[in-house]
């Protein structure tokens, strides 16, 4: 710990410090608090949307069967040509937002194949569209997680580290400049009293 001058300037320094640091706590508690909520928001979208994933994955099972059962892989069906994605502010935070994934669909000879393959290339786009977002929201979540433990470790700097270091400061501050200045009231009223006593001795 930094020894600390115990003066009346100093004493100036560490009260404008505490005030400083006891107007910018409230903001940074109000903050983790938001974070805090945005974090348990952001929680739920991504459960549910995992959630949707796995029922769509389900539901293409049949598809994936049909096109083994003929040889060939569904997934060389659709592929994934752009996640589209915009940006959204929160708490100070940048973080990604979906919109929406673009997907390229192979070459298919509608003569020569069935018909379900549209329904199954529908299945496969919702599912992929799916996990972008999910991947988008997982994102999102390390983000701000991120930004809550950094306002965390401030709102413990200040509460537990730097407003009792200045309260204390001011304390020691105040007692020395009080000890000071009984000390200089001292030497004063002795002074005074050896002032008296020398006249008296040269007037006798």
């Amino acid at each position: 710990m930094a020894k600390i001058k115990l003066t009346k300037t100093e004493l100036k320094a560490q009260t404008d410090a505490l005030k400083r640091f006891q107007r910018f706590l409230p903001m940074l508690q109000l903050k983790k608090q938001q974070l805090q909520a945005e974090i348990a928001q952001i929680a739920a979208q991504l459960d549910e949307v995992t959630e949707r994933e796995k029922q769509a994955n389900a539901a293409l099972a049949p598809w994936v069967a049909l096109f083994a059962g003929g040889g060939e892989d569904l997934t060389s069906l659709v592929s994934v040509r752009k996640v589209e994605t915009d940006t959204a502010n929160i708490a100070g935070v940048t973080i990604p937002v979906f919109k929406k994934l673009e997907t390229e669909v192979a070459d298919i000879d509608l003569f020569a194949t069935p018909a379900w393959y549209d329904d199954a290339v529908k299945a496969l786009q919702e599912m992929l569209s799916l996990k972008a977002e999910r991947v988008v929201f997982a994102r999102q979540h390390e983000l701000v997680t991120e930004e809550l433990t950094t306002t965390s470790q401030r709102v413990n700097l200040f509460e537990k580290v730097k407003i009792p270091a200045c309260k204390e400061n001011i304390r020691v501050i105040k007692i020395a400049i009080g000890d000071e200045q009984t000390a200089a009231v001292t030497r004063g009223k002795l002074a005074k009293s050896r002032t008296k006593t020398q006249d008296g001795e040269d007037a006798a």
